[in-house]
Parts: structure tokens; sequence; C-alpha cells
């Protein structure tokens, strides 16, 4: 069974405070994520090692977004989202 298979996923949006680094200005992001729920019980035809790795596994969110833009009018700059873990467990 591949790690997919134990998990259901859906994408989220959720807002983070940041600071452009060109301008100063702090603002309200959204970042986009990938959320990855465990599920309740593993599927038919699993075997031991695929139950040894389900019992393991733990919900777990991705990031989808590296850069943003600046939300300064005059700014208007990309930059990277760092300070902001990419994958974050739940």
């Amino acid at each position: 069974m591949e790690e997919r298979d134990f998990f259901d996923e859906r994408p989220e949006t959720r807002n983070h405070l940041m600071t452009c680094p060109h301008c100063g200005q702090q603002a309200e992001y959204q970042l986009n994520w990938l959320v990855r729920r465990k599920k309740a019980q593993l599927g038919r035809g699993a075997d031991e090692r695929d139950r040894a790795r389900f019992a393991k596994a733990q919900s777990y969110m991705v990031r989808r977004d590296d850069l943003v833009g600046c939300k300064n009018i005059r700014c208007r700059k990309r930059f990277d989202v760092a300070g902001i873990q990419s994958v974050a467990f739940l």
C-alpha cells in the first residue's frame, strides 16, 4: 500500500501574519496547505508491514505556497515565505 492510502487529503487556506522584507510592512496573507488526516482504520488488503506503518502515521499539513506578493500598493514585490514550516504535524 502507498502512503496516500493511509490519509484523506483536502486543500485548506490559513491566514499568517508576515512582514515584507522589501518595504517592512506587516500584513496577513492567506497560504494554501494540503491537509492529510489519518483515516480511522486501514483498508482491506493490508499486510503486517502496512499495519505497522499505519500505526506510526500521523496527520500533517504540507505548505503549497512558496512565494507571496506584498500587499503594499507601492511595493507589490514577491517574497519567499520564510519562518513558516513547510510541514506541520496536527
